[in-house]
């Protein structure tokens, strides 16, 4: 399985949770393929916190996938792909534990990232619509009405790459 590593410095926003472990080191790593640590995160997010059923799709074959580490623990994973010309990340999840660390912002600068290198400009997401708010803090902007995915109202958000 091919990979990279991005080394990453943690920039957290003042909150009553400490943080995670000082002594650790956040870094993502890209991934051709779906890693076993990235389903496993998916699973625990989307399947048994969230209730969805229909996680794991066709496009897990042809994402490319990142996950997000703290010391040796993966904590995080995305995935992004291109779809009819227009670039798409999904699937952004963090670990309960972790959640509110800047670690979901730190996956968005990692594919926003990688895709520059293909030579995106811009791109979208399905937004949960109760995470909205953090998308709009990241960049992106909603476009359109909310839709349901699973139960689950979304929308379609965009954001212009540098």
């Amino acid at each position: 399985m091919k990979h990279s590593a991005v080394q990453t410095n943690l920039t957290t926003e003042k909150t009553d949770r400490p943080a995670p472990d000082s002594r650790g080191t956040f870094y993502t790593r890209t991934f051709s393929e779906l890693p076993a640590a990235a389903k496993a995160i998916r699973e625990e997010v989307f399947v048994r916190e969230q209730g969805f059923a229909e996680e794991f799709d066709e496009i897990d074959a042809k994402a490319v996938h990142i996950l997000l580490f703290f010391g040796q623990k993966a904590i995080g994973t995305c995935r992004f792909f291109q779809s009819g010309g227009t670039w798409l990340i999904g699937r952004v999840a963090v670990l309960r534990e972790f959640r509110g660390k800047g670690c979901g912002k730190m996956l968005l600068q990692a594919a926003e990232q990688e895709m520059r290198k293909f030579g995106a400009t811009s791109c979208s997401l399905h937004a949960q619509c109760r995470a909205m708010e953090f998308y709009a803090r990241c960049g992106y902007s909603p476009c359109g009405e909310p839709f349901d995915e699973e139960g689950c109202p979304h929308i379609l958000m965009q954001k212009l790459l540098d």
